[in-house]
Order: C-alpha cells, then sequence, then structure tokens
C-alpha cells in the first residue's frame, strides 16, 4: 500500500524567516509592553487569545499604508518553494496552520507567488485599529487560537501518515496529534522536554530528505501516542 502523508505546518518563523505576528507588533506598538505580553503567552500566564487581543490594543491607532509597506519587507524561507514542488510531485496534501493572522499570511504568500495551499488562520480588520477575530477558536487549545488540533483532525484520516512542522509555542498542541514531527526552536526544546519524538530541521531541504527516507521504510508505522490522542479527541465530539 502506498504510504500517503498528509503535511501540516506553521507559518511564522517555519515558512517566513522571522515571526512576522511579533515583528508588526514590536515595530509598531510599544516594544516592551509586547515583549511583556509575549512573555506571559510563552509561560502560559495567559492564553494565545488573550495575547493577541492584548497586543492589538496595545496600538491604538495604526496606518495601514505603513503596516503594508512592513509586510512587504517579509520573506519566505527560500527552500520553501522546493517542499512544494515536493507535494505536488506526490500529490502530497500541505496545509498551513497560521497562529497569525490572514491579513499577513495572504500578502506574504501572493508577493512570493505561492498558490494552491489550504490556509487557516485567525482573521484581522485593520482600520484605524487592528480589530482580531478567531474563527477557529477551541477553549481546549490554549497555545493556539487558531486550534491547530482540530484542522489535523478534520483534514486526515486513519489511512494517513501525519506529519507537522513547526518552530514554537503556537505548535505545542498540535504535534500531539502528528506520527511525525519536524521541530526547530521552542518547539524543538518542547518536544524534549515531552518527550516527543521529533526530527530537527533547518529548513525544508531537510524535511525532503527525512521525507524521502521514510518513503522508503518497508514497514512505517504511527506514533502510538499521537493514535491513541487522536482516538481521545473524535471520543470527545
Amino acid at each position: 500500500m502506498e504510504k500517503k502523508f498528509k503535511i501540516f505546518m506553521d507559518f511564522d518563523g517555519t515558512v517566513t524567516e522571522i515571526d512576522v505576528g511579533e515583528a508588526i507588533f514590536r515595530e509598531f506598538g510599544d516594544k516592551d509592553k509586547s515583549d511583556e505580553i509575549v512573555d506571559d503567552l510563552l509561560n502560559d500566564r495567559i492564553s494565545s487569545k488573550e495575547c493577541w487581543i492584548k497586543l492589538c490594543h496595545s496600538i491604538p491607532k495604526i496606518d495601514k499604508k505603513k503596516l503594508d509597506e512592513f509586510i512587504n519587507k517579509m520573506y519566505v524561507d527560500p527552500t520553501f518553494n522546493n517542499l512544494i514542488d515536493y507535494c505536488n510531485e506526490r500529490k502530497t496534501e500541505l496545509y498551513i496552520l497560521s497562529d497569525g493572522f490572514d491579513y499577513y499570511v495572504d500578502k506574504i504568500l501572493e508577493k512570493n507567488n505561492i498558490k494552491g495551499i489550504k490556509t487557516f488562520s485567525n482573521h484581522l480588520e485593520v482600520r484605524d485599529r487592528l480589530i482580531p477575530e478567531f474563527p477557529y477558536y477551541d477553549e481546549a487549545c490554549f497555545s493556539s487560537s487558531n486550534c491547530k488540533r482540530n484542522h489535523i483532525i478534520n483534514n486526515s484520516s486513519d489511512d494517513d501518515f501525519t506529519v507537522f512542522i513547526g518552530d514554537g509555542n503556537s505548535d505545542k498542541d498540535a504535534v500531539e496529534y502528528c506520527d511525525f514531527v519536524f521541530a526547530k526552536n521552542d518547539l524543538l526544546r518542547y518536544c524534549e522536554i515531552e518527550r516527543i519524538t521529533f526530527f530537527p530541521f533547518k529548513d525544508f531541504n531537510d524535511v525532503i530528505k527525512k521525507l524521502g527516507e521514510l518513503e522508503k521504510k518497508k514497514r512505517l508505522k504511527k506514533t502510538h501516542r499521537a493514535q491513541l490522542k487522536r482516538q481521545q479527541a473524535y471520543i470527545n465530539e
């Protein structure tokens, strides 16, 4: 039976070279205040949703033109297109699960001529101020106001080998539900602490190489921990 991968991935700091969401609030808001709010998030004192609401409130007024100019300076990892080509060649479904906002995610993907990838993110209205909305919020997902776990469960089946690629705090819930995890930065450290099996990566060429190795295995096994987590999620629904 042909191995069928479903690949889910973070955006900020994974697809992009930096965390664009954090950069926006450090640029247009009070840097120290922004850092304080993010620190509360990283230390689990507030949820992701609370963090975004506080960050948006920390900028009482914003110039949309200047914001767009700032976003236009952001770039994706130059090896990301290699992963896209890899997935297209194998007809592997690729999903972007961002705990950031569609306002900049869509602009950055469009600027880099990246089309056809199913993307889930929070929504941002930009008027004279920033108004966040959370269409995929689930209170069970503390670390991501766009519940990545739910997207993984809703867009995969028992026949799929689920893959997650990420780097940070908003990915902590998601990795529990995937068979294969590619991690760097804060997510790598989290996986080490929680004893979640993962593959370290620097760029998407590393991911492609490891996926190729997994494809060649005669008997590829799903992660037992992830299977149990998914089963429990189905029961709770």
